[in-house]
């Protein structure tokens, strides 16, 4: 993609001394609560308020926003505080009443960015806008697709473009509500270093007591800017209560929050500073890997005790060792630095394995 400057450009020009944060309600519940919200973020670092008004919802019967009722709500927060405004669109229908309604930024949401058709329909109709657009990452963990939702409102001739790292969803249980894959946003700016991206934190938490620790590994990455949802009684938002956070607890995030700078000046140790951030997120990562490996070994185990089979399994073993030098040498690796660390994987297989076997 060309031309991916614009929004980077403004972010420039607005000569911020933070990230760019993007604060407010997960929902428009009133306009009373809009605007006394909107009021408080004035005097944080948000520069964008943000509320949902059309609210997809997995299930029918659950609040799925109060809709356009509350477009005028938001005008009146950019007359009386100068903040911009942003909502999520998910099709024709609300881009058209976002932008009779001089919204700022648009965002797409993860369930629309899982949807080309959908996708494509917003890119016509935003076709040549000068408007911010933001894409969150599809509710899978799938870059191309991510990426395609990208190229789709650049193919539009849309210029001011970004994406939202949210995180994607998990069959299994984690700490998380959505999982941070930070590996994926790491390869997209890797490929698109000019695309600003937006962390939000809120959504990858499911909880407002990660959001320091996820929004500190962002800034860590280099990442652009921050969508935090924000409400005046969090425990009595309409939707997602559990991840919202008070403006006064925003302050201290961003107080506590640091924009890391290097020892030294020089492009090339900023390079190494970005990319030292990235290799701690994958070393996590490998651990993260490595545990539910083990998880799994360790169902083997109980398997070979209960049927009286041996530990090692050496036809088992050989075949794994062959595949994974292998595909070692196809990804770059070396075979003797395969073989290493996949010997010493196995080793601690079999140290737990023997652990349950020789349990009484």
């Amino acid at each position: 993609m060309e031309n991916t400057k614009e929004f980077r450009t403004w972010l420039d020009d607005m000569q911020l001394d933070h990230p760019l944060v993007i604060a407010g309600p997960c929902s428009a519940e009133t306009e009373e609560q809009v605007l006394k919200i909107a009021h408080e973020l004035k005097n944080t670092d948000a520069t964008v308020f943000r509320a949902g008004v059309w609210k997809p919802r997995t299930r029918p019967g659950g609040f799925e926003g109060i809709g356009a009722i509350a477009l005028p709500w938001l005008q009146r927060v950019k007359k009386e505080t100068g903040m911009l405004i942003a909502v999520e669109v998910a099709n024709l229908a609300h881009v058209k009443l976002a932008l009779a309604a001089d919204i700022d930024i648009l965002w797409l949401g993860a369930r629309t960015t899982v949807n080309p058709f959908a996708v494509q329909e917003i890119a016509d109709a935003l076709n040549g806008t000068d408007k911010i657009v933001l894409v969150k990452n599809p509710i899978n963990p799938d870059l191309a697709l991510w990426l395609g939702g990208v190229e789709r409102l650049h193919t539009a001739n849309i210029k001011k473009l970004g994406v939202i790292h949210r995180g994607f969803s998990s069959y299994k249980k984690t700490k998380y509500r959505n999982v941070p894959q930070w590996q994926l946003p790491i390869a997209l700016k890797q490929k698109f270093p000019d695309l600003p991206i937006i962390n939000d934190p809120s959504h990858i938490c499911g909880n407002r007591t990660g959001i320091q620790e996820i929004s500190q590994i962002a800034l860590d990455l280099n990442f652009e800017g921050l969508m935090i949802e924000t409400h005046i009684t969090p425990d009595e938002a309409w939707s997602d209560a559990a991840q919202q956070i008070t403006p006064a607890r925003l302050v201290e995030i961003m107080e506590d929050l640091k924009v890391r700078e290097p020892k030294a000046e020089g492009e090339t140790l900023d390079q190494l500073t970005g990319l030292r951030a990235e290799i701690d997120v994958i070393d996590n990562h490998i651990l993260d890997t490595l545990s539910e490996r083990m998880k799994v070994v360790d169902q083997i185990g109980v398997i070979k005790k209960s049927e009286n089979i041996s530990i090692l399994q050496d036809d088992r073993w050989a075949a794994i060792l062959a595949s994974v030098k292998k595909e070692g040498v196809v990804r770059g690796l070396s075979e003797a630095f395969v073989e290493s660390v996949f010997k010493s994987i196995h080793q601690e297989s079999i140290n737990h394995q023997k652990t349950i076997v020789n349990e009484k």
